[in-house]
């Protein structure tokens, strides 16, 4: 895969996933560090090919993520014999009484609640691994917390938990700590919480309009590579898409109004390069990997549900570019 050392999340984890006896983890890695691909190497090591049921499981807070983890396993383990994957995921109807024999499991909460307690389509008791990525909004989401928390108080006593994540609120340390039992913690200093290989630059603007004339002004350097926008709300994301096709710009965008189907189009088209720039809202700004994103414009920055600065949110949006060390630009419209 063209890899030739390990990042530094993975040097510190991977000796930890692997142990023996198996040693619960919570982890906190900038954006773009490889985390997905040292929990992915400890599912592959974990499983055995020649049983055929569930052994592992994978939480993702949304389809388009748990879509691109499930690749990432799929590449890594092509070489392993007999293992497989599935996604417990909208849209991937299995029918009740259906016996799963893939041992690898990737879904979103509510799938992965409902195959397991009301389809029953596997046995909790036999999983040995279970994964929460992007924990932080997995338990500080109330749906997702709800429906994480009730798989995880379903599984076996010995099964190994891994949680990983760019950002932890200090609160949601504790949190997690009650839900993992003697976890190991690798945890990032302050230093190391700034993405220095994103350069960040701001634009004070009077309204949308002004917005939008400084967005036409980057426009002649966003095609350098590939541009993620982030809009806060749909609608927004809605008014920026239209007027830049009117003006004759070839953008893409995806939101959770789109079908599973048509996500996963917009999405491949945009990793494919069929268009160079992505108008989205937050269900992009996490865990999406396209190595030719080069700029991220936030349109609007992020704010909570009480209008407030969310700052977790604008690390993982900006972190959508830079990845491995590479160089980023983020343009925030202020």
């Amino acid at each position: 895969m063209g890899f030739n050392r390990p990042s530094k999340i993975q040097a510190n984890a991977l000796p930890i996933l692997m142990a023996h006896p198996p040693q619960n983890l919570i982890a906190q890695s900038q954006s773009g560090t490889g985390k997905t691909a040292a929990f992915v190497l400890a599912m592959l090591s974990k499983v055995k090919g020649a049983e055929r049921y569930p052994q592992c499981l994978c939480l993702a807070p949304t389809y388009e993520l748990a879509l691109q983890i499930g690749h990432v396993a799929e590449k890594m383990g092509r070489f392993c014999n007999d293992i497989r994957v599935t996604y417990a995921v909208q849209g991937n109807r299995v029918s009740k009484g259906t016996v799963l024999e893939e041992q690898i499991v990737i879904g979103t909460p509510g799938t992965m609640l409902d195959w397991c307690f009301k389809r029953r389509l596997l046995n909790m008791r036999r999983i040995c691994m279970f994964v929460l990525d992007e924990a932080d909004i997995m338990i500080d989401t109330q749906g997702f917390s709800s429906q994480s928390i009730r798989i995880q108080r379903a599984l076996p006593k010995n099964c190994q938990m891994l949680l990983f994540s760019a950002t932890f609120k200090e609160n949601l340390w504790k949190f997690a700590m009650q839900i993992v039992s003697r976890p190991i913690i690798i945890k990032l200093r302050q230093e190391e919480l700034t993405l220095t290989n994103i350069r960040q630059y701001y634009f004070v603007c009077r309204n949308w309009e002004q917005k939008y004339e400084t967005l036409c002004n980057l426009y002649g350097s966003i095609t350098i590579g590939q541009a993620m926008i982030f809009c806060q709300t749909r609608r927004s994301a809605d008014w920026l898409s239209v007027k830049m096709i009117q003006d004759g710009h070839q953008v893409a965008m995806l939101t959770a109004e789109l079908s599973i189907m048509q996500r996963a189009d917009v999405i491949q088209r945009f990793r494919d390069g069929k268009e160079k720039v992505l108008i989205t809202t937050n269900v992009c700004a996490r865990g999406i990997d396209v190595a030719q994103v080069t700029i991220v414009v936030n349109f609007s920055l992020p704010i909570n549900r009480q209008k407030q600065p969310d700052f977790e949110t604008y690390l993982h949006r900006i972190g959508r570019t830079g990845r491995f060390g590479k160089r980023g630009i983020a343009f925030n419209m202020v």
